[in-house]
């Protein structure tokens, strides 16, 4: 079967602070995001349907397990994310998608002013 690298891109908007700063770090104080968090799957191509995964049956995934519980929180309330570092989300994020989708291969997340992190298990 042929593979297929392919991903989606999904948006939340989350609050947060970084306990773990010294004083006077301007992240230490709560502060807003825009996170935008791609899943990246690398898999077969299904030869009936000719994806790799249905984008329909992915965001049923995504929006329940990740979207609908960090989207507009503040996201050191929610269990997992006290120290809730764009690295601990995409850890948080995968953990939540990896039973859920097969051959998930990476997922990346950015900040509003373009830096981000990749995780791949």
């Amino acid at each position: 079967k042929e593979k297929m690298k392919i991903y989606r891109t999904y948006r939340a908007h989350c609050a947060r602070y970084i306990p773990t700063l010294d004083d006077g770090h301007i992240c230490k104080e709560m502060h807003g995001h825009t996170f935008n968090i791609v899943v990246s799957i690398d898999g077969p191509i299904n030869e009936k349907t000719g994806f790799v995964i249905d984008f329909f049956d992915l965001d049923k995934i995504v929006k329940k397990e990740v979207i609908s519980i960090i989207d507009h929180k503040v996201l050191n309330d929610i269990d997992g994310l006290s120290n809730p570092s764009t690295e601990h989300l995409a850890i948080f994020v995968w953990n939540k998608l990896v039973s859920q989708i097969d051959h998930l291969s990476k997922i990346a997340i950015s900040e509003d002013e373009g830096t981000g992190t990749e995780y791949s298990g």
